[in-house]
């Protein structure tokens, strides 16, 4: 699937991604790979130079404005699922009620991130046509992060990265699950609801705008710091 033209992070400072699984393959990248690399990287998702990008089973790649006139195209590689560990996968579902409902519904549930989410440099891997052999290269990690970002929207493309087909998933599930007799799934008893991460505000504004309209005015910084806490406090009241 194709996105937008000229994509770029929402978020323009602070860490990228806000949901469990794009932390978490956030977090799994950034133990493998080089750490001043993905800075880089970090920097070229924000600015805009991912001109293009696609995701498809087992990668994401992106089209990315480095310094020559032509984009480099640089693909994050996530390795799939053998047909043993897709069972497995299928098992799973079918032993927790109603997770197959959540999947259905375009929910991932967090329950199956050992089972999906790449853990190994092994089962992760970056190329680019740029003349840069670093591990990954500034292009190739930009679209790393512009695609855990992509996952706070659309969790079940971790599927596809898998190699998973979601209606192959469903089918596998349903022809494998016992006839309880129970055909509308009136007796079956769902999981809670997850609950709403709070993130307050001043967490997508920048605080150093506030803190220089304080101290503009003499303020003591002891009172600058007891303001921003009583802010934060306020918002939580609100939410």
């Amino acid at each position: 699937m194709a996105l937008d033209n000229r994509v770029e992070t929402r978020t323009k400072r602070g860490a990228i991604g806000r949901s469990w699984w794009s932390k978490e393959l956030i977090s799994t990248m950034e133990q493998v790979a080089d750490k001043g690399r993905l800075t880089r990287g970090r920097a070229y998702a924000r600015s805009g130079q991912v001109v293009s990008m696609r995701i498809e089973p087992g990668a994401a790649v992106g089209e990315v404005q480095g310094s020559q006139l032509r984009p480099f195209t640089a693909t994050v590689t996530v390795r799939r699922l053998d047909d043993d560990a897709v069972e497995e996968l299928i098992r799973e579902v079918r032993a927790s009620p109603g997770m197959l409902a959540r999947l259905a519904a375009g929910a991932l549930p967090e329950e199956l991130g050992p089972s999906l989410l790449p853990r190994r440099a092994g089962e992760l891997d970056f190329d680019c046509t740029c003349p840069d052999d670093g591990w990954p290269c500034k292009h190739a990690a930009a679209v790393a992060y512009l695609l855990a970002e992509h996952v706070d929207e659309k969790p079940l493309d971790v599927l596809t990265l898998r190699g998973v087909d979601l209606t192959t998933l469903i089918g596998g599930v349903d022809a494998a699950a016992p006839d309880t007799g129970d055909f509308y799934g009136e007796d079956t008893e769902l999981p809670d609801l997850p609950a709403e991460r709070f993130r307050p505000a001043l967490e997508d504004l920048d605080p150093m705008l506030l803190r220089r309209a304080l101290r503009a005015g003499g303020t003591d910084e002891a009172v600058v710091i007891r303001a921003m806490t009583d802010l934060e406090d306020l918002y939580r009241r609100m939410r």
